[in-house]
């Protein structure tokens, strides 16, 4: 029986039809006289004529569109069959006054890539995922029915660009099957909750690294097909993995067979020059003020979720969107309507785009890459936020990566550098980000940024890691930065993993697992990440020592000790105010066996009228579990 798609058209061009995917693009559907035809649609209101050409035809304009609404939706139905395997290819060839060109399909589903630059006809296959238990589970990890979600289960997320993590030895790319029956388990035993991967929708050029998309619909073909994905997000779930996908709602690239001018008009991007382009990325922006674009647009987050079972999304360049004069100069931006540099239509998006998943799927995740201090980013919607789970802690990053880039004789004087984020800490729901872009574009890998000699900058990384384990907020690192791949990334090659081979390597790389493994057992690291609850400053201002020791706090009362000396010189007997008698044992540090345990003294410090003195070795951390048990005499 034909089905009336009248609803479906009003509520895309209101903008708010959220399974765009499921009526746009190519599907096989019944006609009047119930016989099923391949159907094509498209959003083009500006064109003058559309044709569905391919290899089906010769690529000729055989095949002519219907302009079935006033706002611009095209139909075609036809006969055609296929089957997956057959690689067919198809564009449509657009129309406007005397200018002809060829488009990409904007949903498709499965798309070419670098010079393979139209769409293949593909039908999503019925996959037997088996990934329910975990589907399940992830519901834990947040409790509802308050205005700021308490995240309570540990997030610690290692970020992955599938393009150069590993490669075959003649430099080909990995499949995804193949990626993916290495990665879960490798993620898995170093003690990673999620992995975030770099934009995987189609995009022509590698060295864009996924951010200059094209297919929005489509998982790059470089490493497969579409059912090679969900074996490979399938895979991630089986082994209690979540997966994170970086999402690019704002801008997309000028590639003639992509969405840039799409039909001869201004049609997904804005129209203003003030608005349409970024120049330095050479990008064009999403016109989210448009009801199509935001239909087409929040329709596939929950398509990467429903599809593809997608645990979250990292929304990048937030900024970008939220502010009309974001990478301006003077005189290239138009102020919002009160003078101020706001966009209004961006703030009304991310509201809709976060209040449309949630009411999807109350138990992902939205991330944002957010560079600015935007208030209440990651408050509820209903509560005046923009409704983000998360952001991205960019101040903390820089902060702590400029202090450990610096000689210990110096750190004096740039103390706030480490103390500075918990004047803010709990203003958001922050992840601690190390991230691609501080390993790229000539800022040297993360153990090149640290301090000092060969060795020294081992200890450093360690105590850096340690440090940022402990500090409130979910965790994230990029790939290579585990073992201490001394080369900055490179995303046309693969990481250097012969580099575990190496003695300092190896054992910063079991460090690592030990410590994440460490994060996860232990809840007080975790489980009040979002309140002062959690959290007390012990020694915070002891500038002349380089130091740092405060508590973290679970639920339960119960607290662990974290010291850290970011100085070059061994601090022995080094006093700090502790709240509670007894004794505090060592239980992770990056130098072991310093210290095993110390006990209480009635030594007032610190605004305490209790103190324990520690040993703290060079550029060392060390964490203490606390236990009300008296020294023995």
């Amino acid at each position: 029986m034909k089905k009336d798609f009248s609803t479906e058209q009003y509520l895309f061009h209101q903008g708010t039809y959220f399974k765009a995917y499921e009526y746009f693009g190519v599907h096989r559907e019944e006609d009047e006289d119930g016989k099923t035809v391949t159907v094509f649609r498209t959003w083009a209101p500006d064109a003058d004529s559309i044709f569905v050409v391919g290899d089906f035809n010769g690529w000729s304009a055989s095949l002519p569109m219907t302009k079935i609404t006033d706002r611009g939706i095209w139909e075609v139905k036809t006969d055609l069959y296929f089957e997956n395997g057959w690689r067919m290819k198809y564009k449509y060839m657009i129309k406007n006054g005397d200018r002809t060109f060829y488009k990409a399909d904007p949903y498709a589903v499965f798309d070419g890539t670098h010079k393979e630059t139209a769409s293949y006809l593909y039908v999503l296959p019925d996959f037997c995922w088996d990934d329910g238990d975990w589907l399940e589970a992830r519901k834990t990890a947040i409790c509802p029915g308050t205005d700021r979600p308490a995240y309570t289960a540990p997030i610690n997320i290692y970020e992955i660009h599938l393009g150069s993590f590993k490669r075959h030895e003649d430099g080909t790319y990995l499949t995804y099957r193949e990626l993916a029956d290495f990665i879960a388990p490798y993620v898995k035993r170093m003690g990673y909750t999620h992995i975030e991967l770099l934009p995987v929708a189609e995009h022509p050029l590698d060295e864009s690294w996924g951010y200059q998309g094209c297919g929005f619909y489509a998982p790059t073909s470089r490493f497969g097909e579409p059912a090679d994905f969900m074996y490979f997000i399938n895979k991630m779930h089986k082994y209690g993995i979540g997966v994170i996908m970086d999402w690019v709602p704002a801008h997309f690239s000028k590639d003639p067979h992509g969405l840039i001018e799409f039909d001869g008009s201004l049609c997904y991007e804005y129209q203003g020059e003030d608005r349409k382009e970024h120049k330095v990325w050479g990008t064009r922006f999403f016109d989210v003020g448009r009801e199509e674009v935001q239909s087409f647009l929040i329709s596939n987050a929950l398509y990467w979720m429903t599809v593809y079972h997608i645990d979250g999304l990292r929304v990048d360049a937030v900024a970008s969107m939220l502010y009309l004069d974001f990478d301006r100069r003077p005189g290239e931006w138009v102020p919002a309507h009160d003078g101020s540099n706001r966009n209004y239509e961006a703030i009304a998006f991310f509201k809709k785009l976060n209040s449309a998943v949630f009411g999807c799927f109350s138990d992902v995740l939205m991330i944002a890459e957010e560079s600015s201090d935007w208030p209440m980013l990651t408050k509820p919607v209903f509560a005046g936020g923009l409704g983000f789970s998360f952001k991205w802690d960019m101040g903390f990053m820089n902060d702590t990566l400029r202090y450990f880039s610096l000689d210990p004789v110096y750190r004096r004087y740039e103390h706030n550098r480490i103390t500075f984020s918990m004047m803010y800490a709990f203003n958001e729901n922050y992840v601690l980000s190390v991230s691609h872009d501080e390993v790229v574009h000539g800022k040297g890998s993360l153990i090149n940024k640290m301090f000092g000699d060969y060795g020294q900058k081992f200890d450093g990384l360690r105590c850096y890691l340690t440090f940022m384990m402990c500090h409130p907020g979910k965790k994230l690192l990029f790939m290579g930065c585990e073992y201490g791949q001394f080369r900055e990334w490179d995303c046309t090659s693969s990481l250097e993993w012969f580099m575990t081979g190496y003695e300092k390597h190896s054992a910063l790389w079991m460090f690592t697992a030990a410590l994440n493994h460490f994060y996860l057992e232990h809840k007080q690291l975790w489980e009040r990440d979002l309140s002062w609850d959690g959290f007390k400053w012990l020694k915070v201002d002891d500038a002349d020592h380089n130091t740092a020791v405060f508590l973290r706090y679970a639920a339960d009362g119960s607290f662990v000790m974290c010291a850290f000396n970011f100085s070059a010189a061994e601090l022995n007997g080094y006093t700090v105010g502790v709240p509670k008698a007894g004794a505090y044992t060592e239980i992770f540090a990056t130098h072991p066996g310093a210290q095993n345990v110390v006990y209480s003294e009635k030594e007032p410090c610190d605004g305490f009228g209790l103190s324990v003195k520690l040993d703290l070795p060079p550029l060392s951390a060390a964490i203490y579990k606390y236990e009300p048990i008296k020294r023995k005499k």
